[in-house]
């Protein structure tokens, strides 16, 4: 039977433990479960042969919090969990959350702000200078000088606030891996510095074990924007396990040293990692608190790949995992499905066979492995590169023989779809079967505008793209007597959006008939190119200036031209129409967004009087399939921002 870690002194006594190698730190709850990536470095490092002990969401007001299971052996591993604790406790409006799906029965407020700087100067007060290593998605995202958004001002790296000695980017098993068998064997941590996927703090160049290119420094970036458009070029420019350089970025008298990211793992190397011996639960001491929630999203599904190569401008994914796509085996995610089979909960449904795009498997061109990825160009956006390989074969193979595993019913897709993608393989069989079989009933896509200078800045394909994927969509549904919807994600607010362009969008969304629920406000989170652009006001691809919208205001009434029908919204919807001088979009036409104000047309009020006789019913005739359209879905409360990476 497999067990958790232990999470106390009497845990690792049932053990005959008096003794431990590595505390594994997190902000999230405990949960062992590959989605979360303090469980994967856990069940690595005691693949290794370590003996390792995990402190969940400590109490950072009390430094016996800390010392609770003793001092590690070799050293501390570091987390804030899965996503960005400033984005798990503040809404893009900065307004508190109420709640946190990572934490025992989804309190808020288990975690510090900023954690990773927190937890590791607490740790330094526990246990003075001990090895300690921060990773995870924080850390990850912040290891430059960056902008943080609730502060509203230029920070530091982590690394030197968080007084760590090393820090690890991306997906970390390699390096991580690495890391401990150098303090196993007795390096001292300050001279552990050629690991690739790590970071650490020097004084000269010559510290660095690789070809380098520095970055304009904390200081420069800090006074001048342009400067900080020219940093977060060269860091995205290197950002490439083939061919990308030593980052050097200098921090006052100090040397932040990035090294190059880390190879991805090969098939057998993530099958390794996906095979670890989880749980997959949270531990039992949350059950009388209600459980994590976070484990309902995941708890049924399978992640069968990692990286993305759409590269979004607006997501953290290319600058953590990468571009480079790694993919586990169909044998290795069939031998995980039938474990699921068996799984006292399971009721035959597959949730999601996925990951950060679910239809990436393979290189997004032949090239990549040898060459690396294209510096100066996205794979499919604006248009998609010529030598793109747009084959869904292996994916589809794959899910069919997860449909053919006795006792699932069925296997759906849930997480992001690339659209775009799907338009380019030719054969149409993948999306043949999508429609088929892996459609819970709402198909989830990102076509984020409509107006394509928007799209532009977004990194994301032209809307015309969009509305051909949803025609043949519709047409798919028709043909295979389906009921199914699109749930498209709208972004308002992201830089290069005018208050014009907004008005556009909510003039597309009324020509098509619908009105979204979800709607998202741009949240300029650290590490991404949209956030350089919402700070600088300069696209760092062209260093040409782009509108940002920034005022909270204009931001209100872009958000609710998109959610115009709502009565609660008329007043800023007619403001914003007045202030793009589109009253044109005030009238009586099925065109129009509003009625006039004070009056209404004649013969639209129905006189007072005897009510109209109503017809008489008729009888109740066999339903046509309908025409596939919008799912009009209830947003969760202070829903967080989508495609987080590890």
């Amino acid at each position: 039977m497999r067990a958790f870690l232990p999470v106390s002194k009497a845990d690792m006594e049932e053990r005959g433990w008096y003794w431990y190698d590595f505390l594994i730190l997190t902000g999230d709850a405990y949960v062992d479960h590959p989605s979360f990536g303090p469980a994967i470095i856990s069940r690595l490092l005691e693949a290794e042969g370590y003996r390792v002990a995990i402190l969940a969401q400590p109490d950072w007001h009390k430094v016996e919090s800390f010392t609770a299971l003793g001092r590690p052996r070799l050293g501390v591993m570091l987390s804030a969990g899965n996503i960005d604790s400033m984005v798990a406790h503040y809404t893009v409006a900065k307004k508190r959350r109420h709640d946190d799906a990572y934490s025992p029965g989804n309190r808020a407020g288990l975690r510090p702000d900023r954690a990773v700087i927190v937890y590791a100067n607490k740790i330094r007060e526990a246990f003075g200078d001990i090895p300690l290593v921060i990773g995870g998605l924080e850390a990850s995202l912040r290891r430059f000088a960056h902008y943080d958004y609730w502060e509203d001002k230029v920070r530091r790296s982590v690394l030197l606030d968080s007084q760590a000695d090393l820090l690890v980017y991306g997906m970390g098993e390699t390096a991580t891996r690495e890391i401990a068998a150098r303090l196993a064997s007795g390096t001292p941590v300050g001279e552990i510095k050629g690991i690739k996927g790590t970071a650490f703090i020097g004084k000269t160049p010559a510290e660095c074990a690789y070809p380098m290119v520095e970055c304009p420094s904390f200081e420069q970036v800090r006074a001048d924007k342009r400067q900080y458009a020219l940093a977060n070029r060269i860091q995205y420019e290197e950002h490439d396990p083939v061919r990308g350089k030593a980052i050097l970025q200098r921090h006052g008298d100090r040397l932040l040293i990035v090294n190059p990211p880390a190879m991805p793992l090969t098939t057998a190397e993530l099958d390794f990692v996906a095979e670890l011996p989880y749980v997959r639960e949270p531990h039992p001491m949350y059950d009388s608190m209600g459980g994590v929630p976070a484990i309902e999203e995941v708890r049924f599904s399978v992640a069968h790949n990692r990286g993305c190569f759409g590269a979004c401008n607006f997501c953290s994914l290319a600058f953590h995992q990468g571009r480079i796509i790694s993919s586990r085996s169909h044998e290795s995610v069939l031998r995980e499905v039938e474990e699921l089979v068996h799984h006292p909960g399971f009721k035959g449904y597959i949730h999601d066979v996925g990951g950060p795009t679910a239809n990436f498997r393979r290189p997004a061109c032949k090239k990549q492995g040898k060459a690396g990825m294209c510096r100066n160009r996205a794979c499919l956006a604006p248009e998609p590169c010529p030598n793109l390989d747009a084959d869904h074969t292996d994916y589809l193979m794959l899910l069919r023989k997860i449909r053919a595993v006795p006792g699932v019913k069925k296997v759906f897709i849930r997480s992001g779809i690339r659209f775009d993608y799907m338009l380019q393989d030719k054969s149409g069989e993948f999306f043949a079967e999508l429609v088929k079989y892996h459609v819970s009933g709402q198909l989830k896509v990102a076509p984020e505008h409509c107006v394509d200078g928007v799209l532009d800045y977004m990194g994301k394909p032209h809307i015309a793209v969009y509305e051909k994927f949803r025609r043949k969509y519709e047409a798919l549904n028709q043909k295979y007597g389906k009921e199914q919807y699109l749930v498209p994600y709208l972004m308002s607010s992201h830089p290069g959006c005018t208050l014009s362009d907004a008005v556009r969008l909510a003039e597309w969304l009324n020509k098509s008939g619908r009105q979204p629920e979800q709607v998202q406000d741009f949240y300029p989170t650290p590490g991404t190119l949209s956030t350089c652009m919402y700070y600088t006001g300069l696209d760092p691809r062209t260093m040409e200036p782009v509108y940002v919208p920034r005022d909270p205001h204009e931001k209100a009434m872009q958000r609710a031209l998109m959610q115009w029908k709502r009565p609660e919204k008329r007043l800023l919807v007619r403001e914003a129409l007045h202030a793009a001088h589109r009253e044109d979009l005030i009238g009586y036409g099925r065109e129009c967004l509003l009625r006039p104000a004070g009056r209404k047309p004649e013969g639209e009020s129905r006189p007072r009087g005897k009510e109209p006789e109503r017809p008489a019913r008729q009888e109740k005739k066999s339903r046509p399939v309908k025409k596939a359209g919008w799912a009009v879905a209830k947003p969760k409360k202070n829903a967080r921002p989508r495609k987080k990476g590890r």
